[in-house]
């Protein structure tokens, strides 16, 4: 941690000597922190419910749909005409596309199934410096693309999603290149053998895109699901070049994420069930991951249908090694519809920026767009109490100050650390006040030296530490308690440079993506020197030569070494927090707290090297 108490000082317990107490509450701190960084995402992550795959009842309302789209136009037993004999042919003579634009995104539409082949987001880029296109063009290759149609008949949805659908544009203004500026309506429709689809599409200035659909076989109403078949376009494993990919396995941090009831629950991809069927009164269904995320919000949440789905592809173990050993990768998509077959969604596709899903709201129990927001997709965990005002504080400072997400990381650190000063004062009177009275502490061990470790007498030993405790108003735990606020800091940056869209490619000096390690590793490195150097200057009186070189060498490293990995806007704040603390354990020993504490460390380890040898005598 930045503002790490230093292990070397006094904080005895109950048993505890020779700085053997403040050792213990030391080792339990970094063993704390670092059982929780890596057990967090395991323990802590909410428990998801589990997905249940189509029931019976399901099957059998969904199956008349199926069946009856699966049959061919031709005459019925009964004798009736076919009704593709009366109904005229409405269909595209050749595949087109159709280009919708607004300040956010530029979203190209193919007729052919009335589907969409590029959905650029103008605001953000891909490792590649381009304009970030949330359709994955390998995933799409092989699982669909979006806003096609999913059906319980299989030649049914392979026949919607690869007609040619006439296609009308309505309310936007052309620009250059034959582009449509929103507001607009694209309506695409595809009639022929008694098979009628209307797919019509609205768009505004936000991110979110009105969907209606309508699939009818013979006049009846086929149940036809809209589609996001197959992950983001941020996963950029799957891209077949690794000059051009980001060496980072996005998808599996995916997951599928919905609300029913203003009750969220997310489930890791791995867990998703392949092709199961929900119906419930879903007021949102989505996929997502780290930074993007898009989100079907049905318009009649009490009839909606969602159904999950579930591939898998294979990419290289090492993305910096296009011909390293490949390897599953998980990818999820969704269809969301309604039970009565007319399906009527509104569709979020775009950023995880708090500001942009809190504008999104869903169907509330009205009937009107007045429900919980999008806003609980950004999930910072159990660290959410200090990890949303903790974002906040570095918006705030970006927007209103510095520029630079790694200036306010910088100047964040420096305010929370002032705001410590006081509790460190008083860590280090407390540590000061423990080495005071150590000679009594020892005394009191030796009375009870004799006693072994089970015996009910050892109590009274405790017992006697408590009482001179009190006497000389020493906190055993004063040393301690300081290092706790500091956890659950460190935490919540670790969150919030995890899931800040803002902070994805966001730049510092020489550090191209804070969300990302250090590709030079000076800051690890730098985190080791300044750990050291600090362990280094400050007084240990009474601690052990074997754990002194371990705290001041190990506890480094293994920080170091955590930290190469992890995201470089993490060790910026932690080597922030070091070179603060390492200025202020110079000035404290220049202070008469340190002078003192340096003298008795001084005294200590003179009587120690002065000590009488025990010399082994002959038999």
């Amino acid at each position: 941690m930045p503002e790490i108490s230093n292990p070397n000082l006094q904080s005895q317990g109950p048993g505890g000597g020779g700085g053997g107490g403040d050792m213990r509450s030391t080792m339990v701190f970094f063993a704390l922190m670092l059982m929780v960084l890596f057990g967090y995402q395991y323990f802590f992550k909410p428990k998801p419910e589990t997905q249940p795959h189509p029931t019976q009842s399901q099957q059998a309302q969904t199956a008349p749909a199926a069946t009856q789209s699966a049959q061919p136009a031709q005459a019925s037993a009964a004798g009736q005409p076919a009704a593709n004999a009366a109904t005229p042919t409405i269909a595209a003579a050749g595949e087109t596309d159709t280009t919708i634009e607004n300040a956010f995104y530029k979203i190209v539409f193919t007729n052919r199934g009335a589907q969409v082949k590029h959905w650029i987001l103008k605001k953000y880029d891909d490792t590649a410096g381009k304009p970030l296109d949330l359709v994955q063009p390998q995933l799409a290759e092989h699982f669909g693309l979006p806003l096609s149609l999913f059906t319980y008949d299989q030649n049914l949805t392979t026949q919607v999603n690869q007609a040619l659908y006439q296609v009308t544009v309505s309310g936007g203004k052309s620009a250059a290149g034959g582009i449509v500026q929103s507001p607009a309506t694209l309506t695409f429709h595809y009639e022929a053998n008694g098979l009628d689809v209307v797919k019509q599409f609205r768009f505004d200035s936000s991110y979110v895109v009105d969907v209606e659909t309508q699939v009818k076989r013979n006049g009846a109403p086929v149940r036809a699901l809209v589609e996001w078949p197959a992950g983001l376009g941020d996963m950029e494993e799957f891209l077949p070049s690794s000059d051009t990919r980001s060496h980072v396995r996005t998808s599996v941090s995916s997951q599928l994420v919905w609300s029913i009831a203003g009750k969220q629950t997310s489930i890791a991809a791995k867990k998703v069930s392949g092709d199961a069927t929900q119906e419930q009164p879903f007021q949102y269904a989505a996929v997502d991951d780290l930074y993007f995320a898009a989100a079907f919000l049905p318009s009649n949440p009490q009839s909606a249908t969602v159904v999950t789905l579930h591939h898998s592809l294979d990419v290289p173990s090492d993305l910096s090694d296009p011909n390293s050993h490949k390897t599953p990768a998980d990818v999820i998509g969704l269809a969301v519809g309604d039970t009565s077959g007319y399906t009527h969604v509104r569709l979020f596709a775009g950023p995880k920026a708090t500001d942009v899903l809190a504008s999104v709201h869903s169907i509330g129990a009205d009937g009107k767009a007045d429900g919980p927001t999008l806003q609980s997709l950004i999930q910072y965990g159990m660290f959410t109490i200090i990890a949303k005002p903790l974002y906040l504080a570095l918006r705030f400072v970006v927007e209103h100050g510095v520029g630079n997400w790694g200036w306010a990381i910088i100047l964040i650190t420096v305010l929370f650390n002032l705001l410590m000063l006081p509790t460190r004062l008083s860590m280090m009177k407390s540590s000061l006040k423990m080495m005071r009275i150590q000679p009594k502490v020892d005394a009191i061990k030796r009375k009870y030296a004799h006693l072994k470790m089970n015996d009910p007498k050892r109590t009274e030993m405790n017992g006697e530490m408590m009482a001179l405790y009190k006497t000389e108003g020493v906190n055993m735990y004063g040393s301690c308690l300081p290092m706790l606020p500091q956890i659950p800091l460190f935490f919540a940056y670790f969150r919030v440079l995890q899931y800040a869209v803002e902070l994805r490619q966001a730049h510092w000096l020489w550090l191209p993506d804070l969300s990302a390690p250090d590709p030079t590793r000076v800051l690890p490195i730098l985190i080791i020197i300044t750990m050291f150097l600090t362990q280094y200057i400050t007084p240990s009186p009474g601690m052990d030569p074997a754990q002194r070189r371990m705290m001041a060498f190990l506890m480094p490293i293994m920080f170091g070494f955590m930290l190469w990995q992890y995201a470089s806007g993490l060790a910026l704040y932690w080597i922030t927090g070091n070179l603060i603390n390492l200025a202020m354990q110079l000035a404290i020993n220049q202070s008469s707290i340190g002078k003192e504490m340096h003298a008795i460390a001084a005294k200590r380890a003179a009587k120690k090297l002065g000590g009488p040898k025990t010399i082994q005598g002959r038999r």
